[in-house]
């Protein structure tokens, strides 16, 4: 049997995760000395009080080797292969992690077979090649083809997103106090992605809604190009804009309802209160990736 592994940090519901027989290992968020594993805490009692986080940001770990050699021991002691899919190793050490792990425990265990993938990406961008993996399981692909199809999901999948404000990427680092506070004086409102694993802002715009149409914009560019295979609405802080915004816009321009669904807060708490997208097209989006995306991968 092939063990599908990913973490917390793919924002599947614990529900679905259950559903489709996908393991998931947590990423931990600390906030004021508590520790809460990202799996299984109530994202949206936690995002309650985002505004009063942004001078006191909460950090986050990744997984403990431990947990990691003890999942893929489970695994190997049932004579299951696993794969694995991870955050980007661009913004979190838990691929790297995790390969440690694979290899701890193939070295006790001489027939454990494994293949460990580095997404690229994170939320639901990192989820849909994980649900692919899942497709192709359950139609009876072995080990190399439920990889295989995961690495050519990366390829086909976006994430889009705007922040309400530049406030927490200033405060966490991710730009400098001047630039941070002429942008939120002229309303700057970048819009947000992942590429070659790494956040980048794919546009800057005046206004958060100009933004939220310039998603819309880059979202039907990609669909014309490329189609349409899945798509969700994800948001940091308060759920009812995100909610609003699928209703009036996402789901008239796809013609389907579309899920809505709270990332994670080991990345969300790095951007503050946002609005997104994330989705998986038929082919090909063209600038995903620069470098193959074999690359990506670490097997037995």
């Amino acid at each position: 049997m092939i063990r599908i592994v990913t973490d917390s940090v793919a924002s599947i519901p614990a529900s679905l995760a259950a559903e489709h027989d996908i393991t998931v290992v947590s990423l931990f968020v600390n906030r004021d000395g508590q520790e809460y594993a990202d799996a299984t805490m109530d994202l949206d009692a936690f995002y309650a009080d985002i505004y009063d986080m942004v001078n006191n940001i909460p950090t986050s770990s990744q997984p403990s080797q431990l947990e990691l050699e003890t999942v893929f021991e489970d695994a190997a002691l049932a004579g299951d292969s696993v794969l694995g899919v991870f955050i980007s190793s661009e913004l979190s050490g838990t691929y790297d992690g995790a390969v440690r792990a694979a290899r701890a425990v193939k070295a006790r265990n001489i027939d454990f077979t494994y293949v460990i993938i580095d997404s690229s990406s994170c939320g639901y961008d990192e989820a849909w090649p994980v649900f692919d993996a899942v497709d192709a399981r359950d139609a009876g692909e072995d080990l190399a083809g439920c990889a295989a199809s995961v690495l050519e999901a990366i390829e086909r999948t976006r994430f889009l997103f705007t922040p309400e404000s530049l406030t927490f990427l200033q405060k966490g680092g991710r730009i400098g106090n001047a630039a941070a506070l002429v942008g939120n004086l002229v309303q700057i409102a970048p819009v947000l992605t992942v590429k070659d694993g790494k956040a980048t802002t794919a546009a800057k715009v005046r206004t958060r809604k100009r933004a939220l149409n310039k998603i819309v914009d880059m979202l039907k560019a990609d669909i014309e190009q490329s189609g349409l295979k899945r798509i969700m609405v994800h948001y940091i802080g308060d759920a009812q804009p995100a909610h609003e915004w699928a209703k009036a816009v996402i789901e008239p321009l796809v013609g389907h309802e579309v899920a809505v669904r709270p990332v994670s807060p080991v990345i969300g708490l790095h951007v503050g209160p946002a609005i997104g997208v994330a989705y998986e097209c038929i082919n090909t989006i063209k600038d995903k990736l620069t470098a193959p995306v074999q690359m990506r991968v670490t097997a037995s």
